[in-house]
């Protein structure tokens, strides 16, 4: 028996394409992949941990449909969004007589996905690729949507582009070979759809995160599904961030980037777990605000500690002055004539941009969170 298939149009006009989500689907890639093959072996990009994991079940996939692909490993990790990383992927994208009718494919996580999603940007003055993520993370948010970049000593995804992958292929079950961490990690970007604006799916969250986080096959399928047709939508209605409505997406993330910054971009804290942590405190500043009720913030900072993410500056392990995190976010990619917009919220699924904000306001928040 066939596992149910989820197929969520991303409407771009030209540039529109399909997510697909089948629990088992690595293993039928090949016959999604075949349409875009060309007469060169598709070049697949992966890293040192995802490789072994799952490379062979995409080659073994696109052996039964007659197609051939290399492989590119690259190393794991996010000091892989680097220039040199980057010069080494366009430069053998090159060697392998990449032309622009031709499509990469991202096998990975969100680091390889953006990473091989800016390389297809510039290479040719672009090509084309395919998202196949295999992290929670990438499969609810950085795979759809277009946004590539890699990280610049300055801050995060400073250096980027615009680029639509044309078709997304979902895989729940590589979840499976996943750690708890790296599962919990991008549980954050899932509960963010509902604070975004849906109410509803935070209930649900709340409800079901527990079954999602322990492996249940119709709660993680779900919650992906739901989550990636509410990024659609969203990118649909406001492609290159517009007017103000994708920029609804970096909930949790100016705050969160800050502290990703502090911690030197390394394991010591995920970008989903600073995303947590981040969302924590764009509610508590709300409340600080006069804007949202304690009893919001604290139903998010409760369901985000009972599912194993950090909700504030010490469980982050961050220790840093309100002004040397202030002085990361005016790096910060959404600047503009000298003011930094704020995602903060009026409540649960009440999220909105706010242009007012002082940012020695926001050091001083920080400064009294960290006590």
């Amino acid at each position: 028996m066939t596992p149910t298939t989820t197929i969520v149009p991303v409407a771009l006009g030209e540039r529109s394409y399909e997510v697909v989500i089948q629990a088992g689907l690595l293993d039928r890639a090949g016959e999604a992949l075949a349409p875009f093959a060309t007469s060169r072996p598709f070049l697949v990009i992966t890293d040192a941990h995802v490789g072994p994991a799952q490379w062979p079940r995409l080659q073994a996939s696109l052996e039964r449909a007659g197609l051939a692909a290399e492989l590119v490993t690259l190393p794991a990790g996010e000091s892989t969004k680097s220039w040199q990383q980057l010069e080494a992927l366009t430069d053998r994208m090159i060697e392998h007589g990449i032309e622009r009718r031709d499509h990469v494919i991202a096998l990975g996580g969100g680091v390889i996905g953006d990473l091989v999603g800016f390389a297809a940007a510039i290479v040719k003055r672009g090509c084309n690729f395919i998202q196949i993520p295999t992290t929670l993370l990438a499969q609810v948010d950085s795979s759809v949507g277009g946004k590539t970049a890699i990280n610049s000593r300055a801050g995060k995804n400073l250096l980027g582009a615009f680029h639509q992958p044309s078709l997304v292929l979902i895989d729940p079950d590589t979840l499976d070979t996943l750690g708890p961490r790296e599962v919990r990690a991008g549980y954050a970007e899932v509960v963010k759809y509902g604070l975004i604006d849906d109410l509803a799916f935070f209930d649900y969250c709340e409800a079901n995160g527990p079954a999602l986080l322990a492996g249940k096959a119709e709660a993680r399928a779900y919650a992906i599904a739901k989550s990636v047709a509410a990024k659609a939508a969203i990118v649909a209605e406001d492609e290159r961030e517009t007017s103000g409505r994708r920029a609804l997406l970096n909930l949790g993330h100016t705050f969160g980037h800050a502290l990703e910054a502090e911690t030197g971009f390394s394991d010591k804290l995920l970008h989903g777990e600073a995303v947590a942590a981040g969302m924590a405190l764009a509610f508590g500043y709300s409340v600080r605000r006069g804007e949202c009720s304690g009893q919001d913030v604290g139903r998010v900072v409760a369901h985000l500690r009972a599912s194993g993410l950090p909700a504030s500056l010490a469980d982050a392990g961050v220790r840093a002055s309100g002004a040397r995190l202030v002085e990361h976010m005016l790096h910060d990619k959404k600047m503009s004539a000298g003011t930094l917009p704020f995602l903060l919220a009026r409540g649960i699924g009440q999220t909105y941009l706010a242009k007012d904000v002082d940012l020695a306001d926001v050091a001083a928040f920080l400064d009294e969170t960290s006590d």
